[in-house]
C-alpha cells in the first residue's frame, strides 16, 4: 500500500521561476471531467475517463494535478509496485507550458515514489516528442531501451526511460 503522501506534503508553493502561485495535491474524482477535457485536448490518443478513474482509485496507482487560477493546469499519474515505479501520463495546458508546471509534477511524483522506497522511476515517451524527451534528459533521465510500436494513432516505438532514485538531482529548466 502507498504511503499516505496527499495530506501536508509540502507541495503547494510559487515555483520562483514561473512566478506562478500552482497548488500540487491528490487528483480526486471530481477532477475528472476538466482532467479528461485537458487530456483529449493535448494526446492525439488520450487515455478514457476510466483509465483516470483507476489511477484514483487503485491501491498501488496515483494521480496529482496542478491548479492555478481556479483551473486545473497539469497532471501526472504514476504506479509503485515493489520498489518500481512508473510515471504513466504527465501533462500541461499548453498556456501553462514552459512556467515550470511539468517539473513541479515531477518534482513531486519522484518525491512521492522515494517516500515509497523505490529504487528508480521509468516512464515511455515518443521520439518524435522531442521537447519531452530533452525535458526528461534534464531530469536525470537516461534511455533504458525501445519498444517497437507502443503508441497508436500514429503508431510510433516509445522510449523507455529511467531515472535511479538514488540520485538527488534537480530538473533544469
Amino acid at each position: 500500500m502507498l504511503k499516505n503522501h496527499r495530506r501536508n506534503s509540502g507541495l503547494n508553493n510559487v515555483d520562483e521561476n514561473s512566478k506562478i502561485h500552482m497548488t500540487i495535491r491528490e487528483m480526486t474524482k471530481g477532477d475528472l471531467p476538466e482532467v479528461v477535457a485537458i487530456e483529449e485536448q493535448i494526446f492525439s490518443d488520450p487515455w478514457p475517463r476510466s483509465a483516470f478513474a483507476e489511477q484514483i482509485s487503485g491501491e498501488s496507482w496515483g494521480a496529482i494535478v496542478a491548479e492555478a487560477d481556479d483551473k486545473i493546469i497539469g497532471y501526472a499519474c504514476y504506479y509503485i509496485v515493489d520498489g518500481e515505479s512508473h510515471l504513466t501520463n504527465i501533462a500541461v495546458v499548453p498556456t501553462y507550458r514552459r512556467k515550470s508546471v511539468a517539473k513541479r509534477l515531477l518534482e513531486s511524483i519522484l518525491q512521492i515514489v522515494r517516500e515509497n522506497k523505490s529504487e528508480y522511476l521509468l516512464l515511455e515517451v515518443r521520439p518524435s516528442n522531442v521537447t519531452a524527451r530533452a525535458f526528461y534528459e534534464r531530469c536525470g533521465f537516461s534511455l533504458l531501451y525501445r519498444r517497437p510500436k507502443y503508441y497508436r494513432q500514429p503508431v510510433e516505438d516509445a522510449l523507455v526511460m529511467v531515472r535511479r532514485l538514488g540520485q538527488r538531482k534537480e530538473c533544469h529548466s
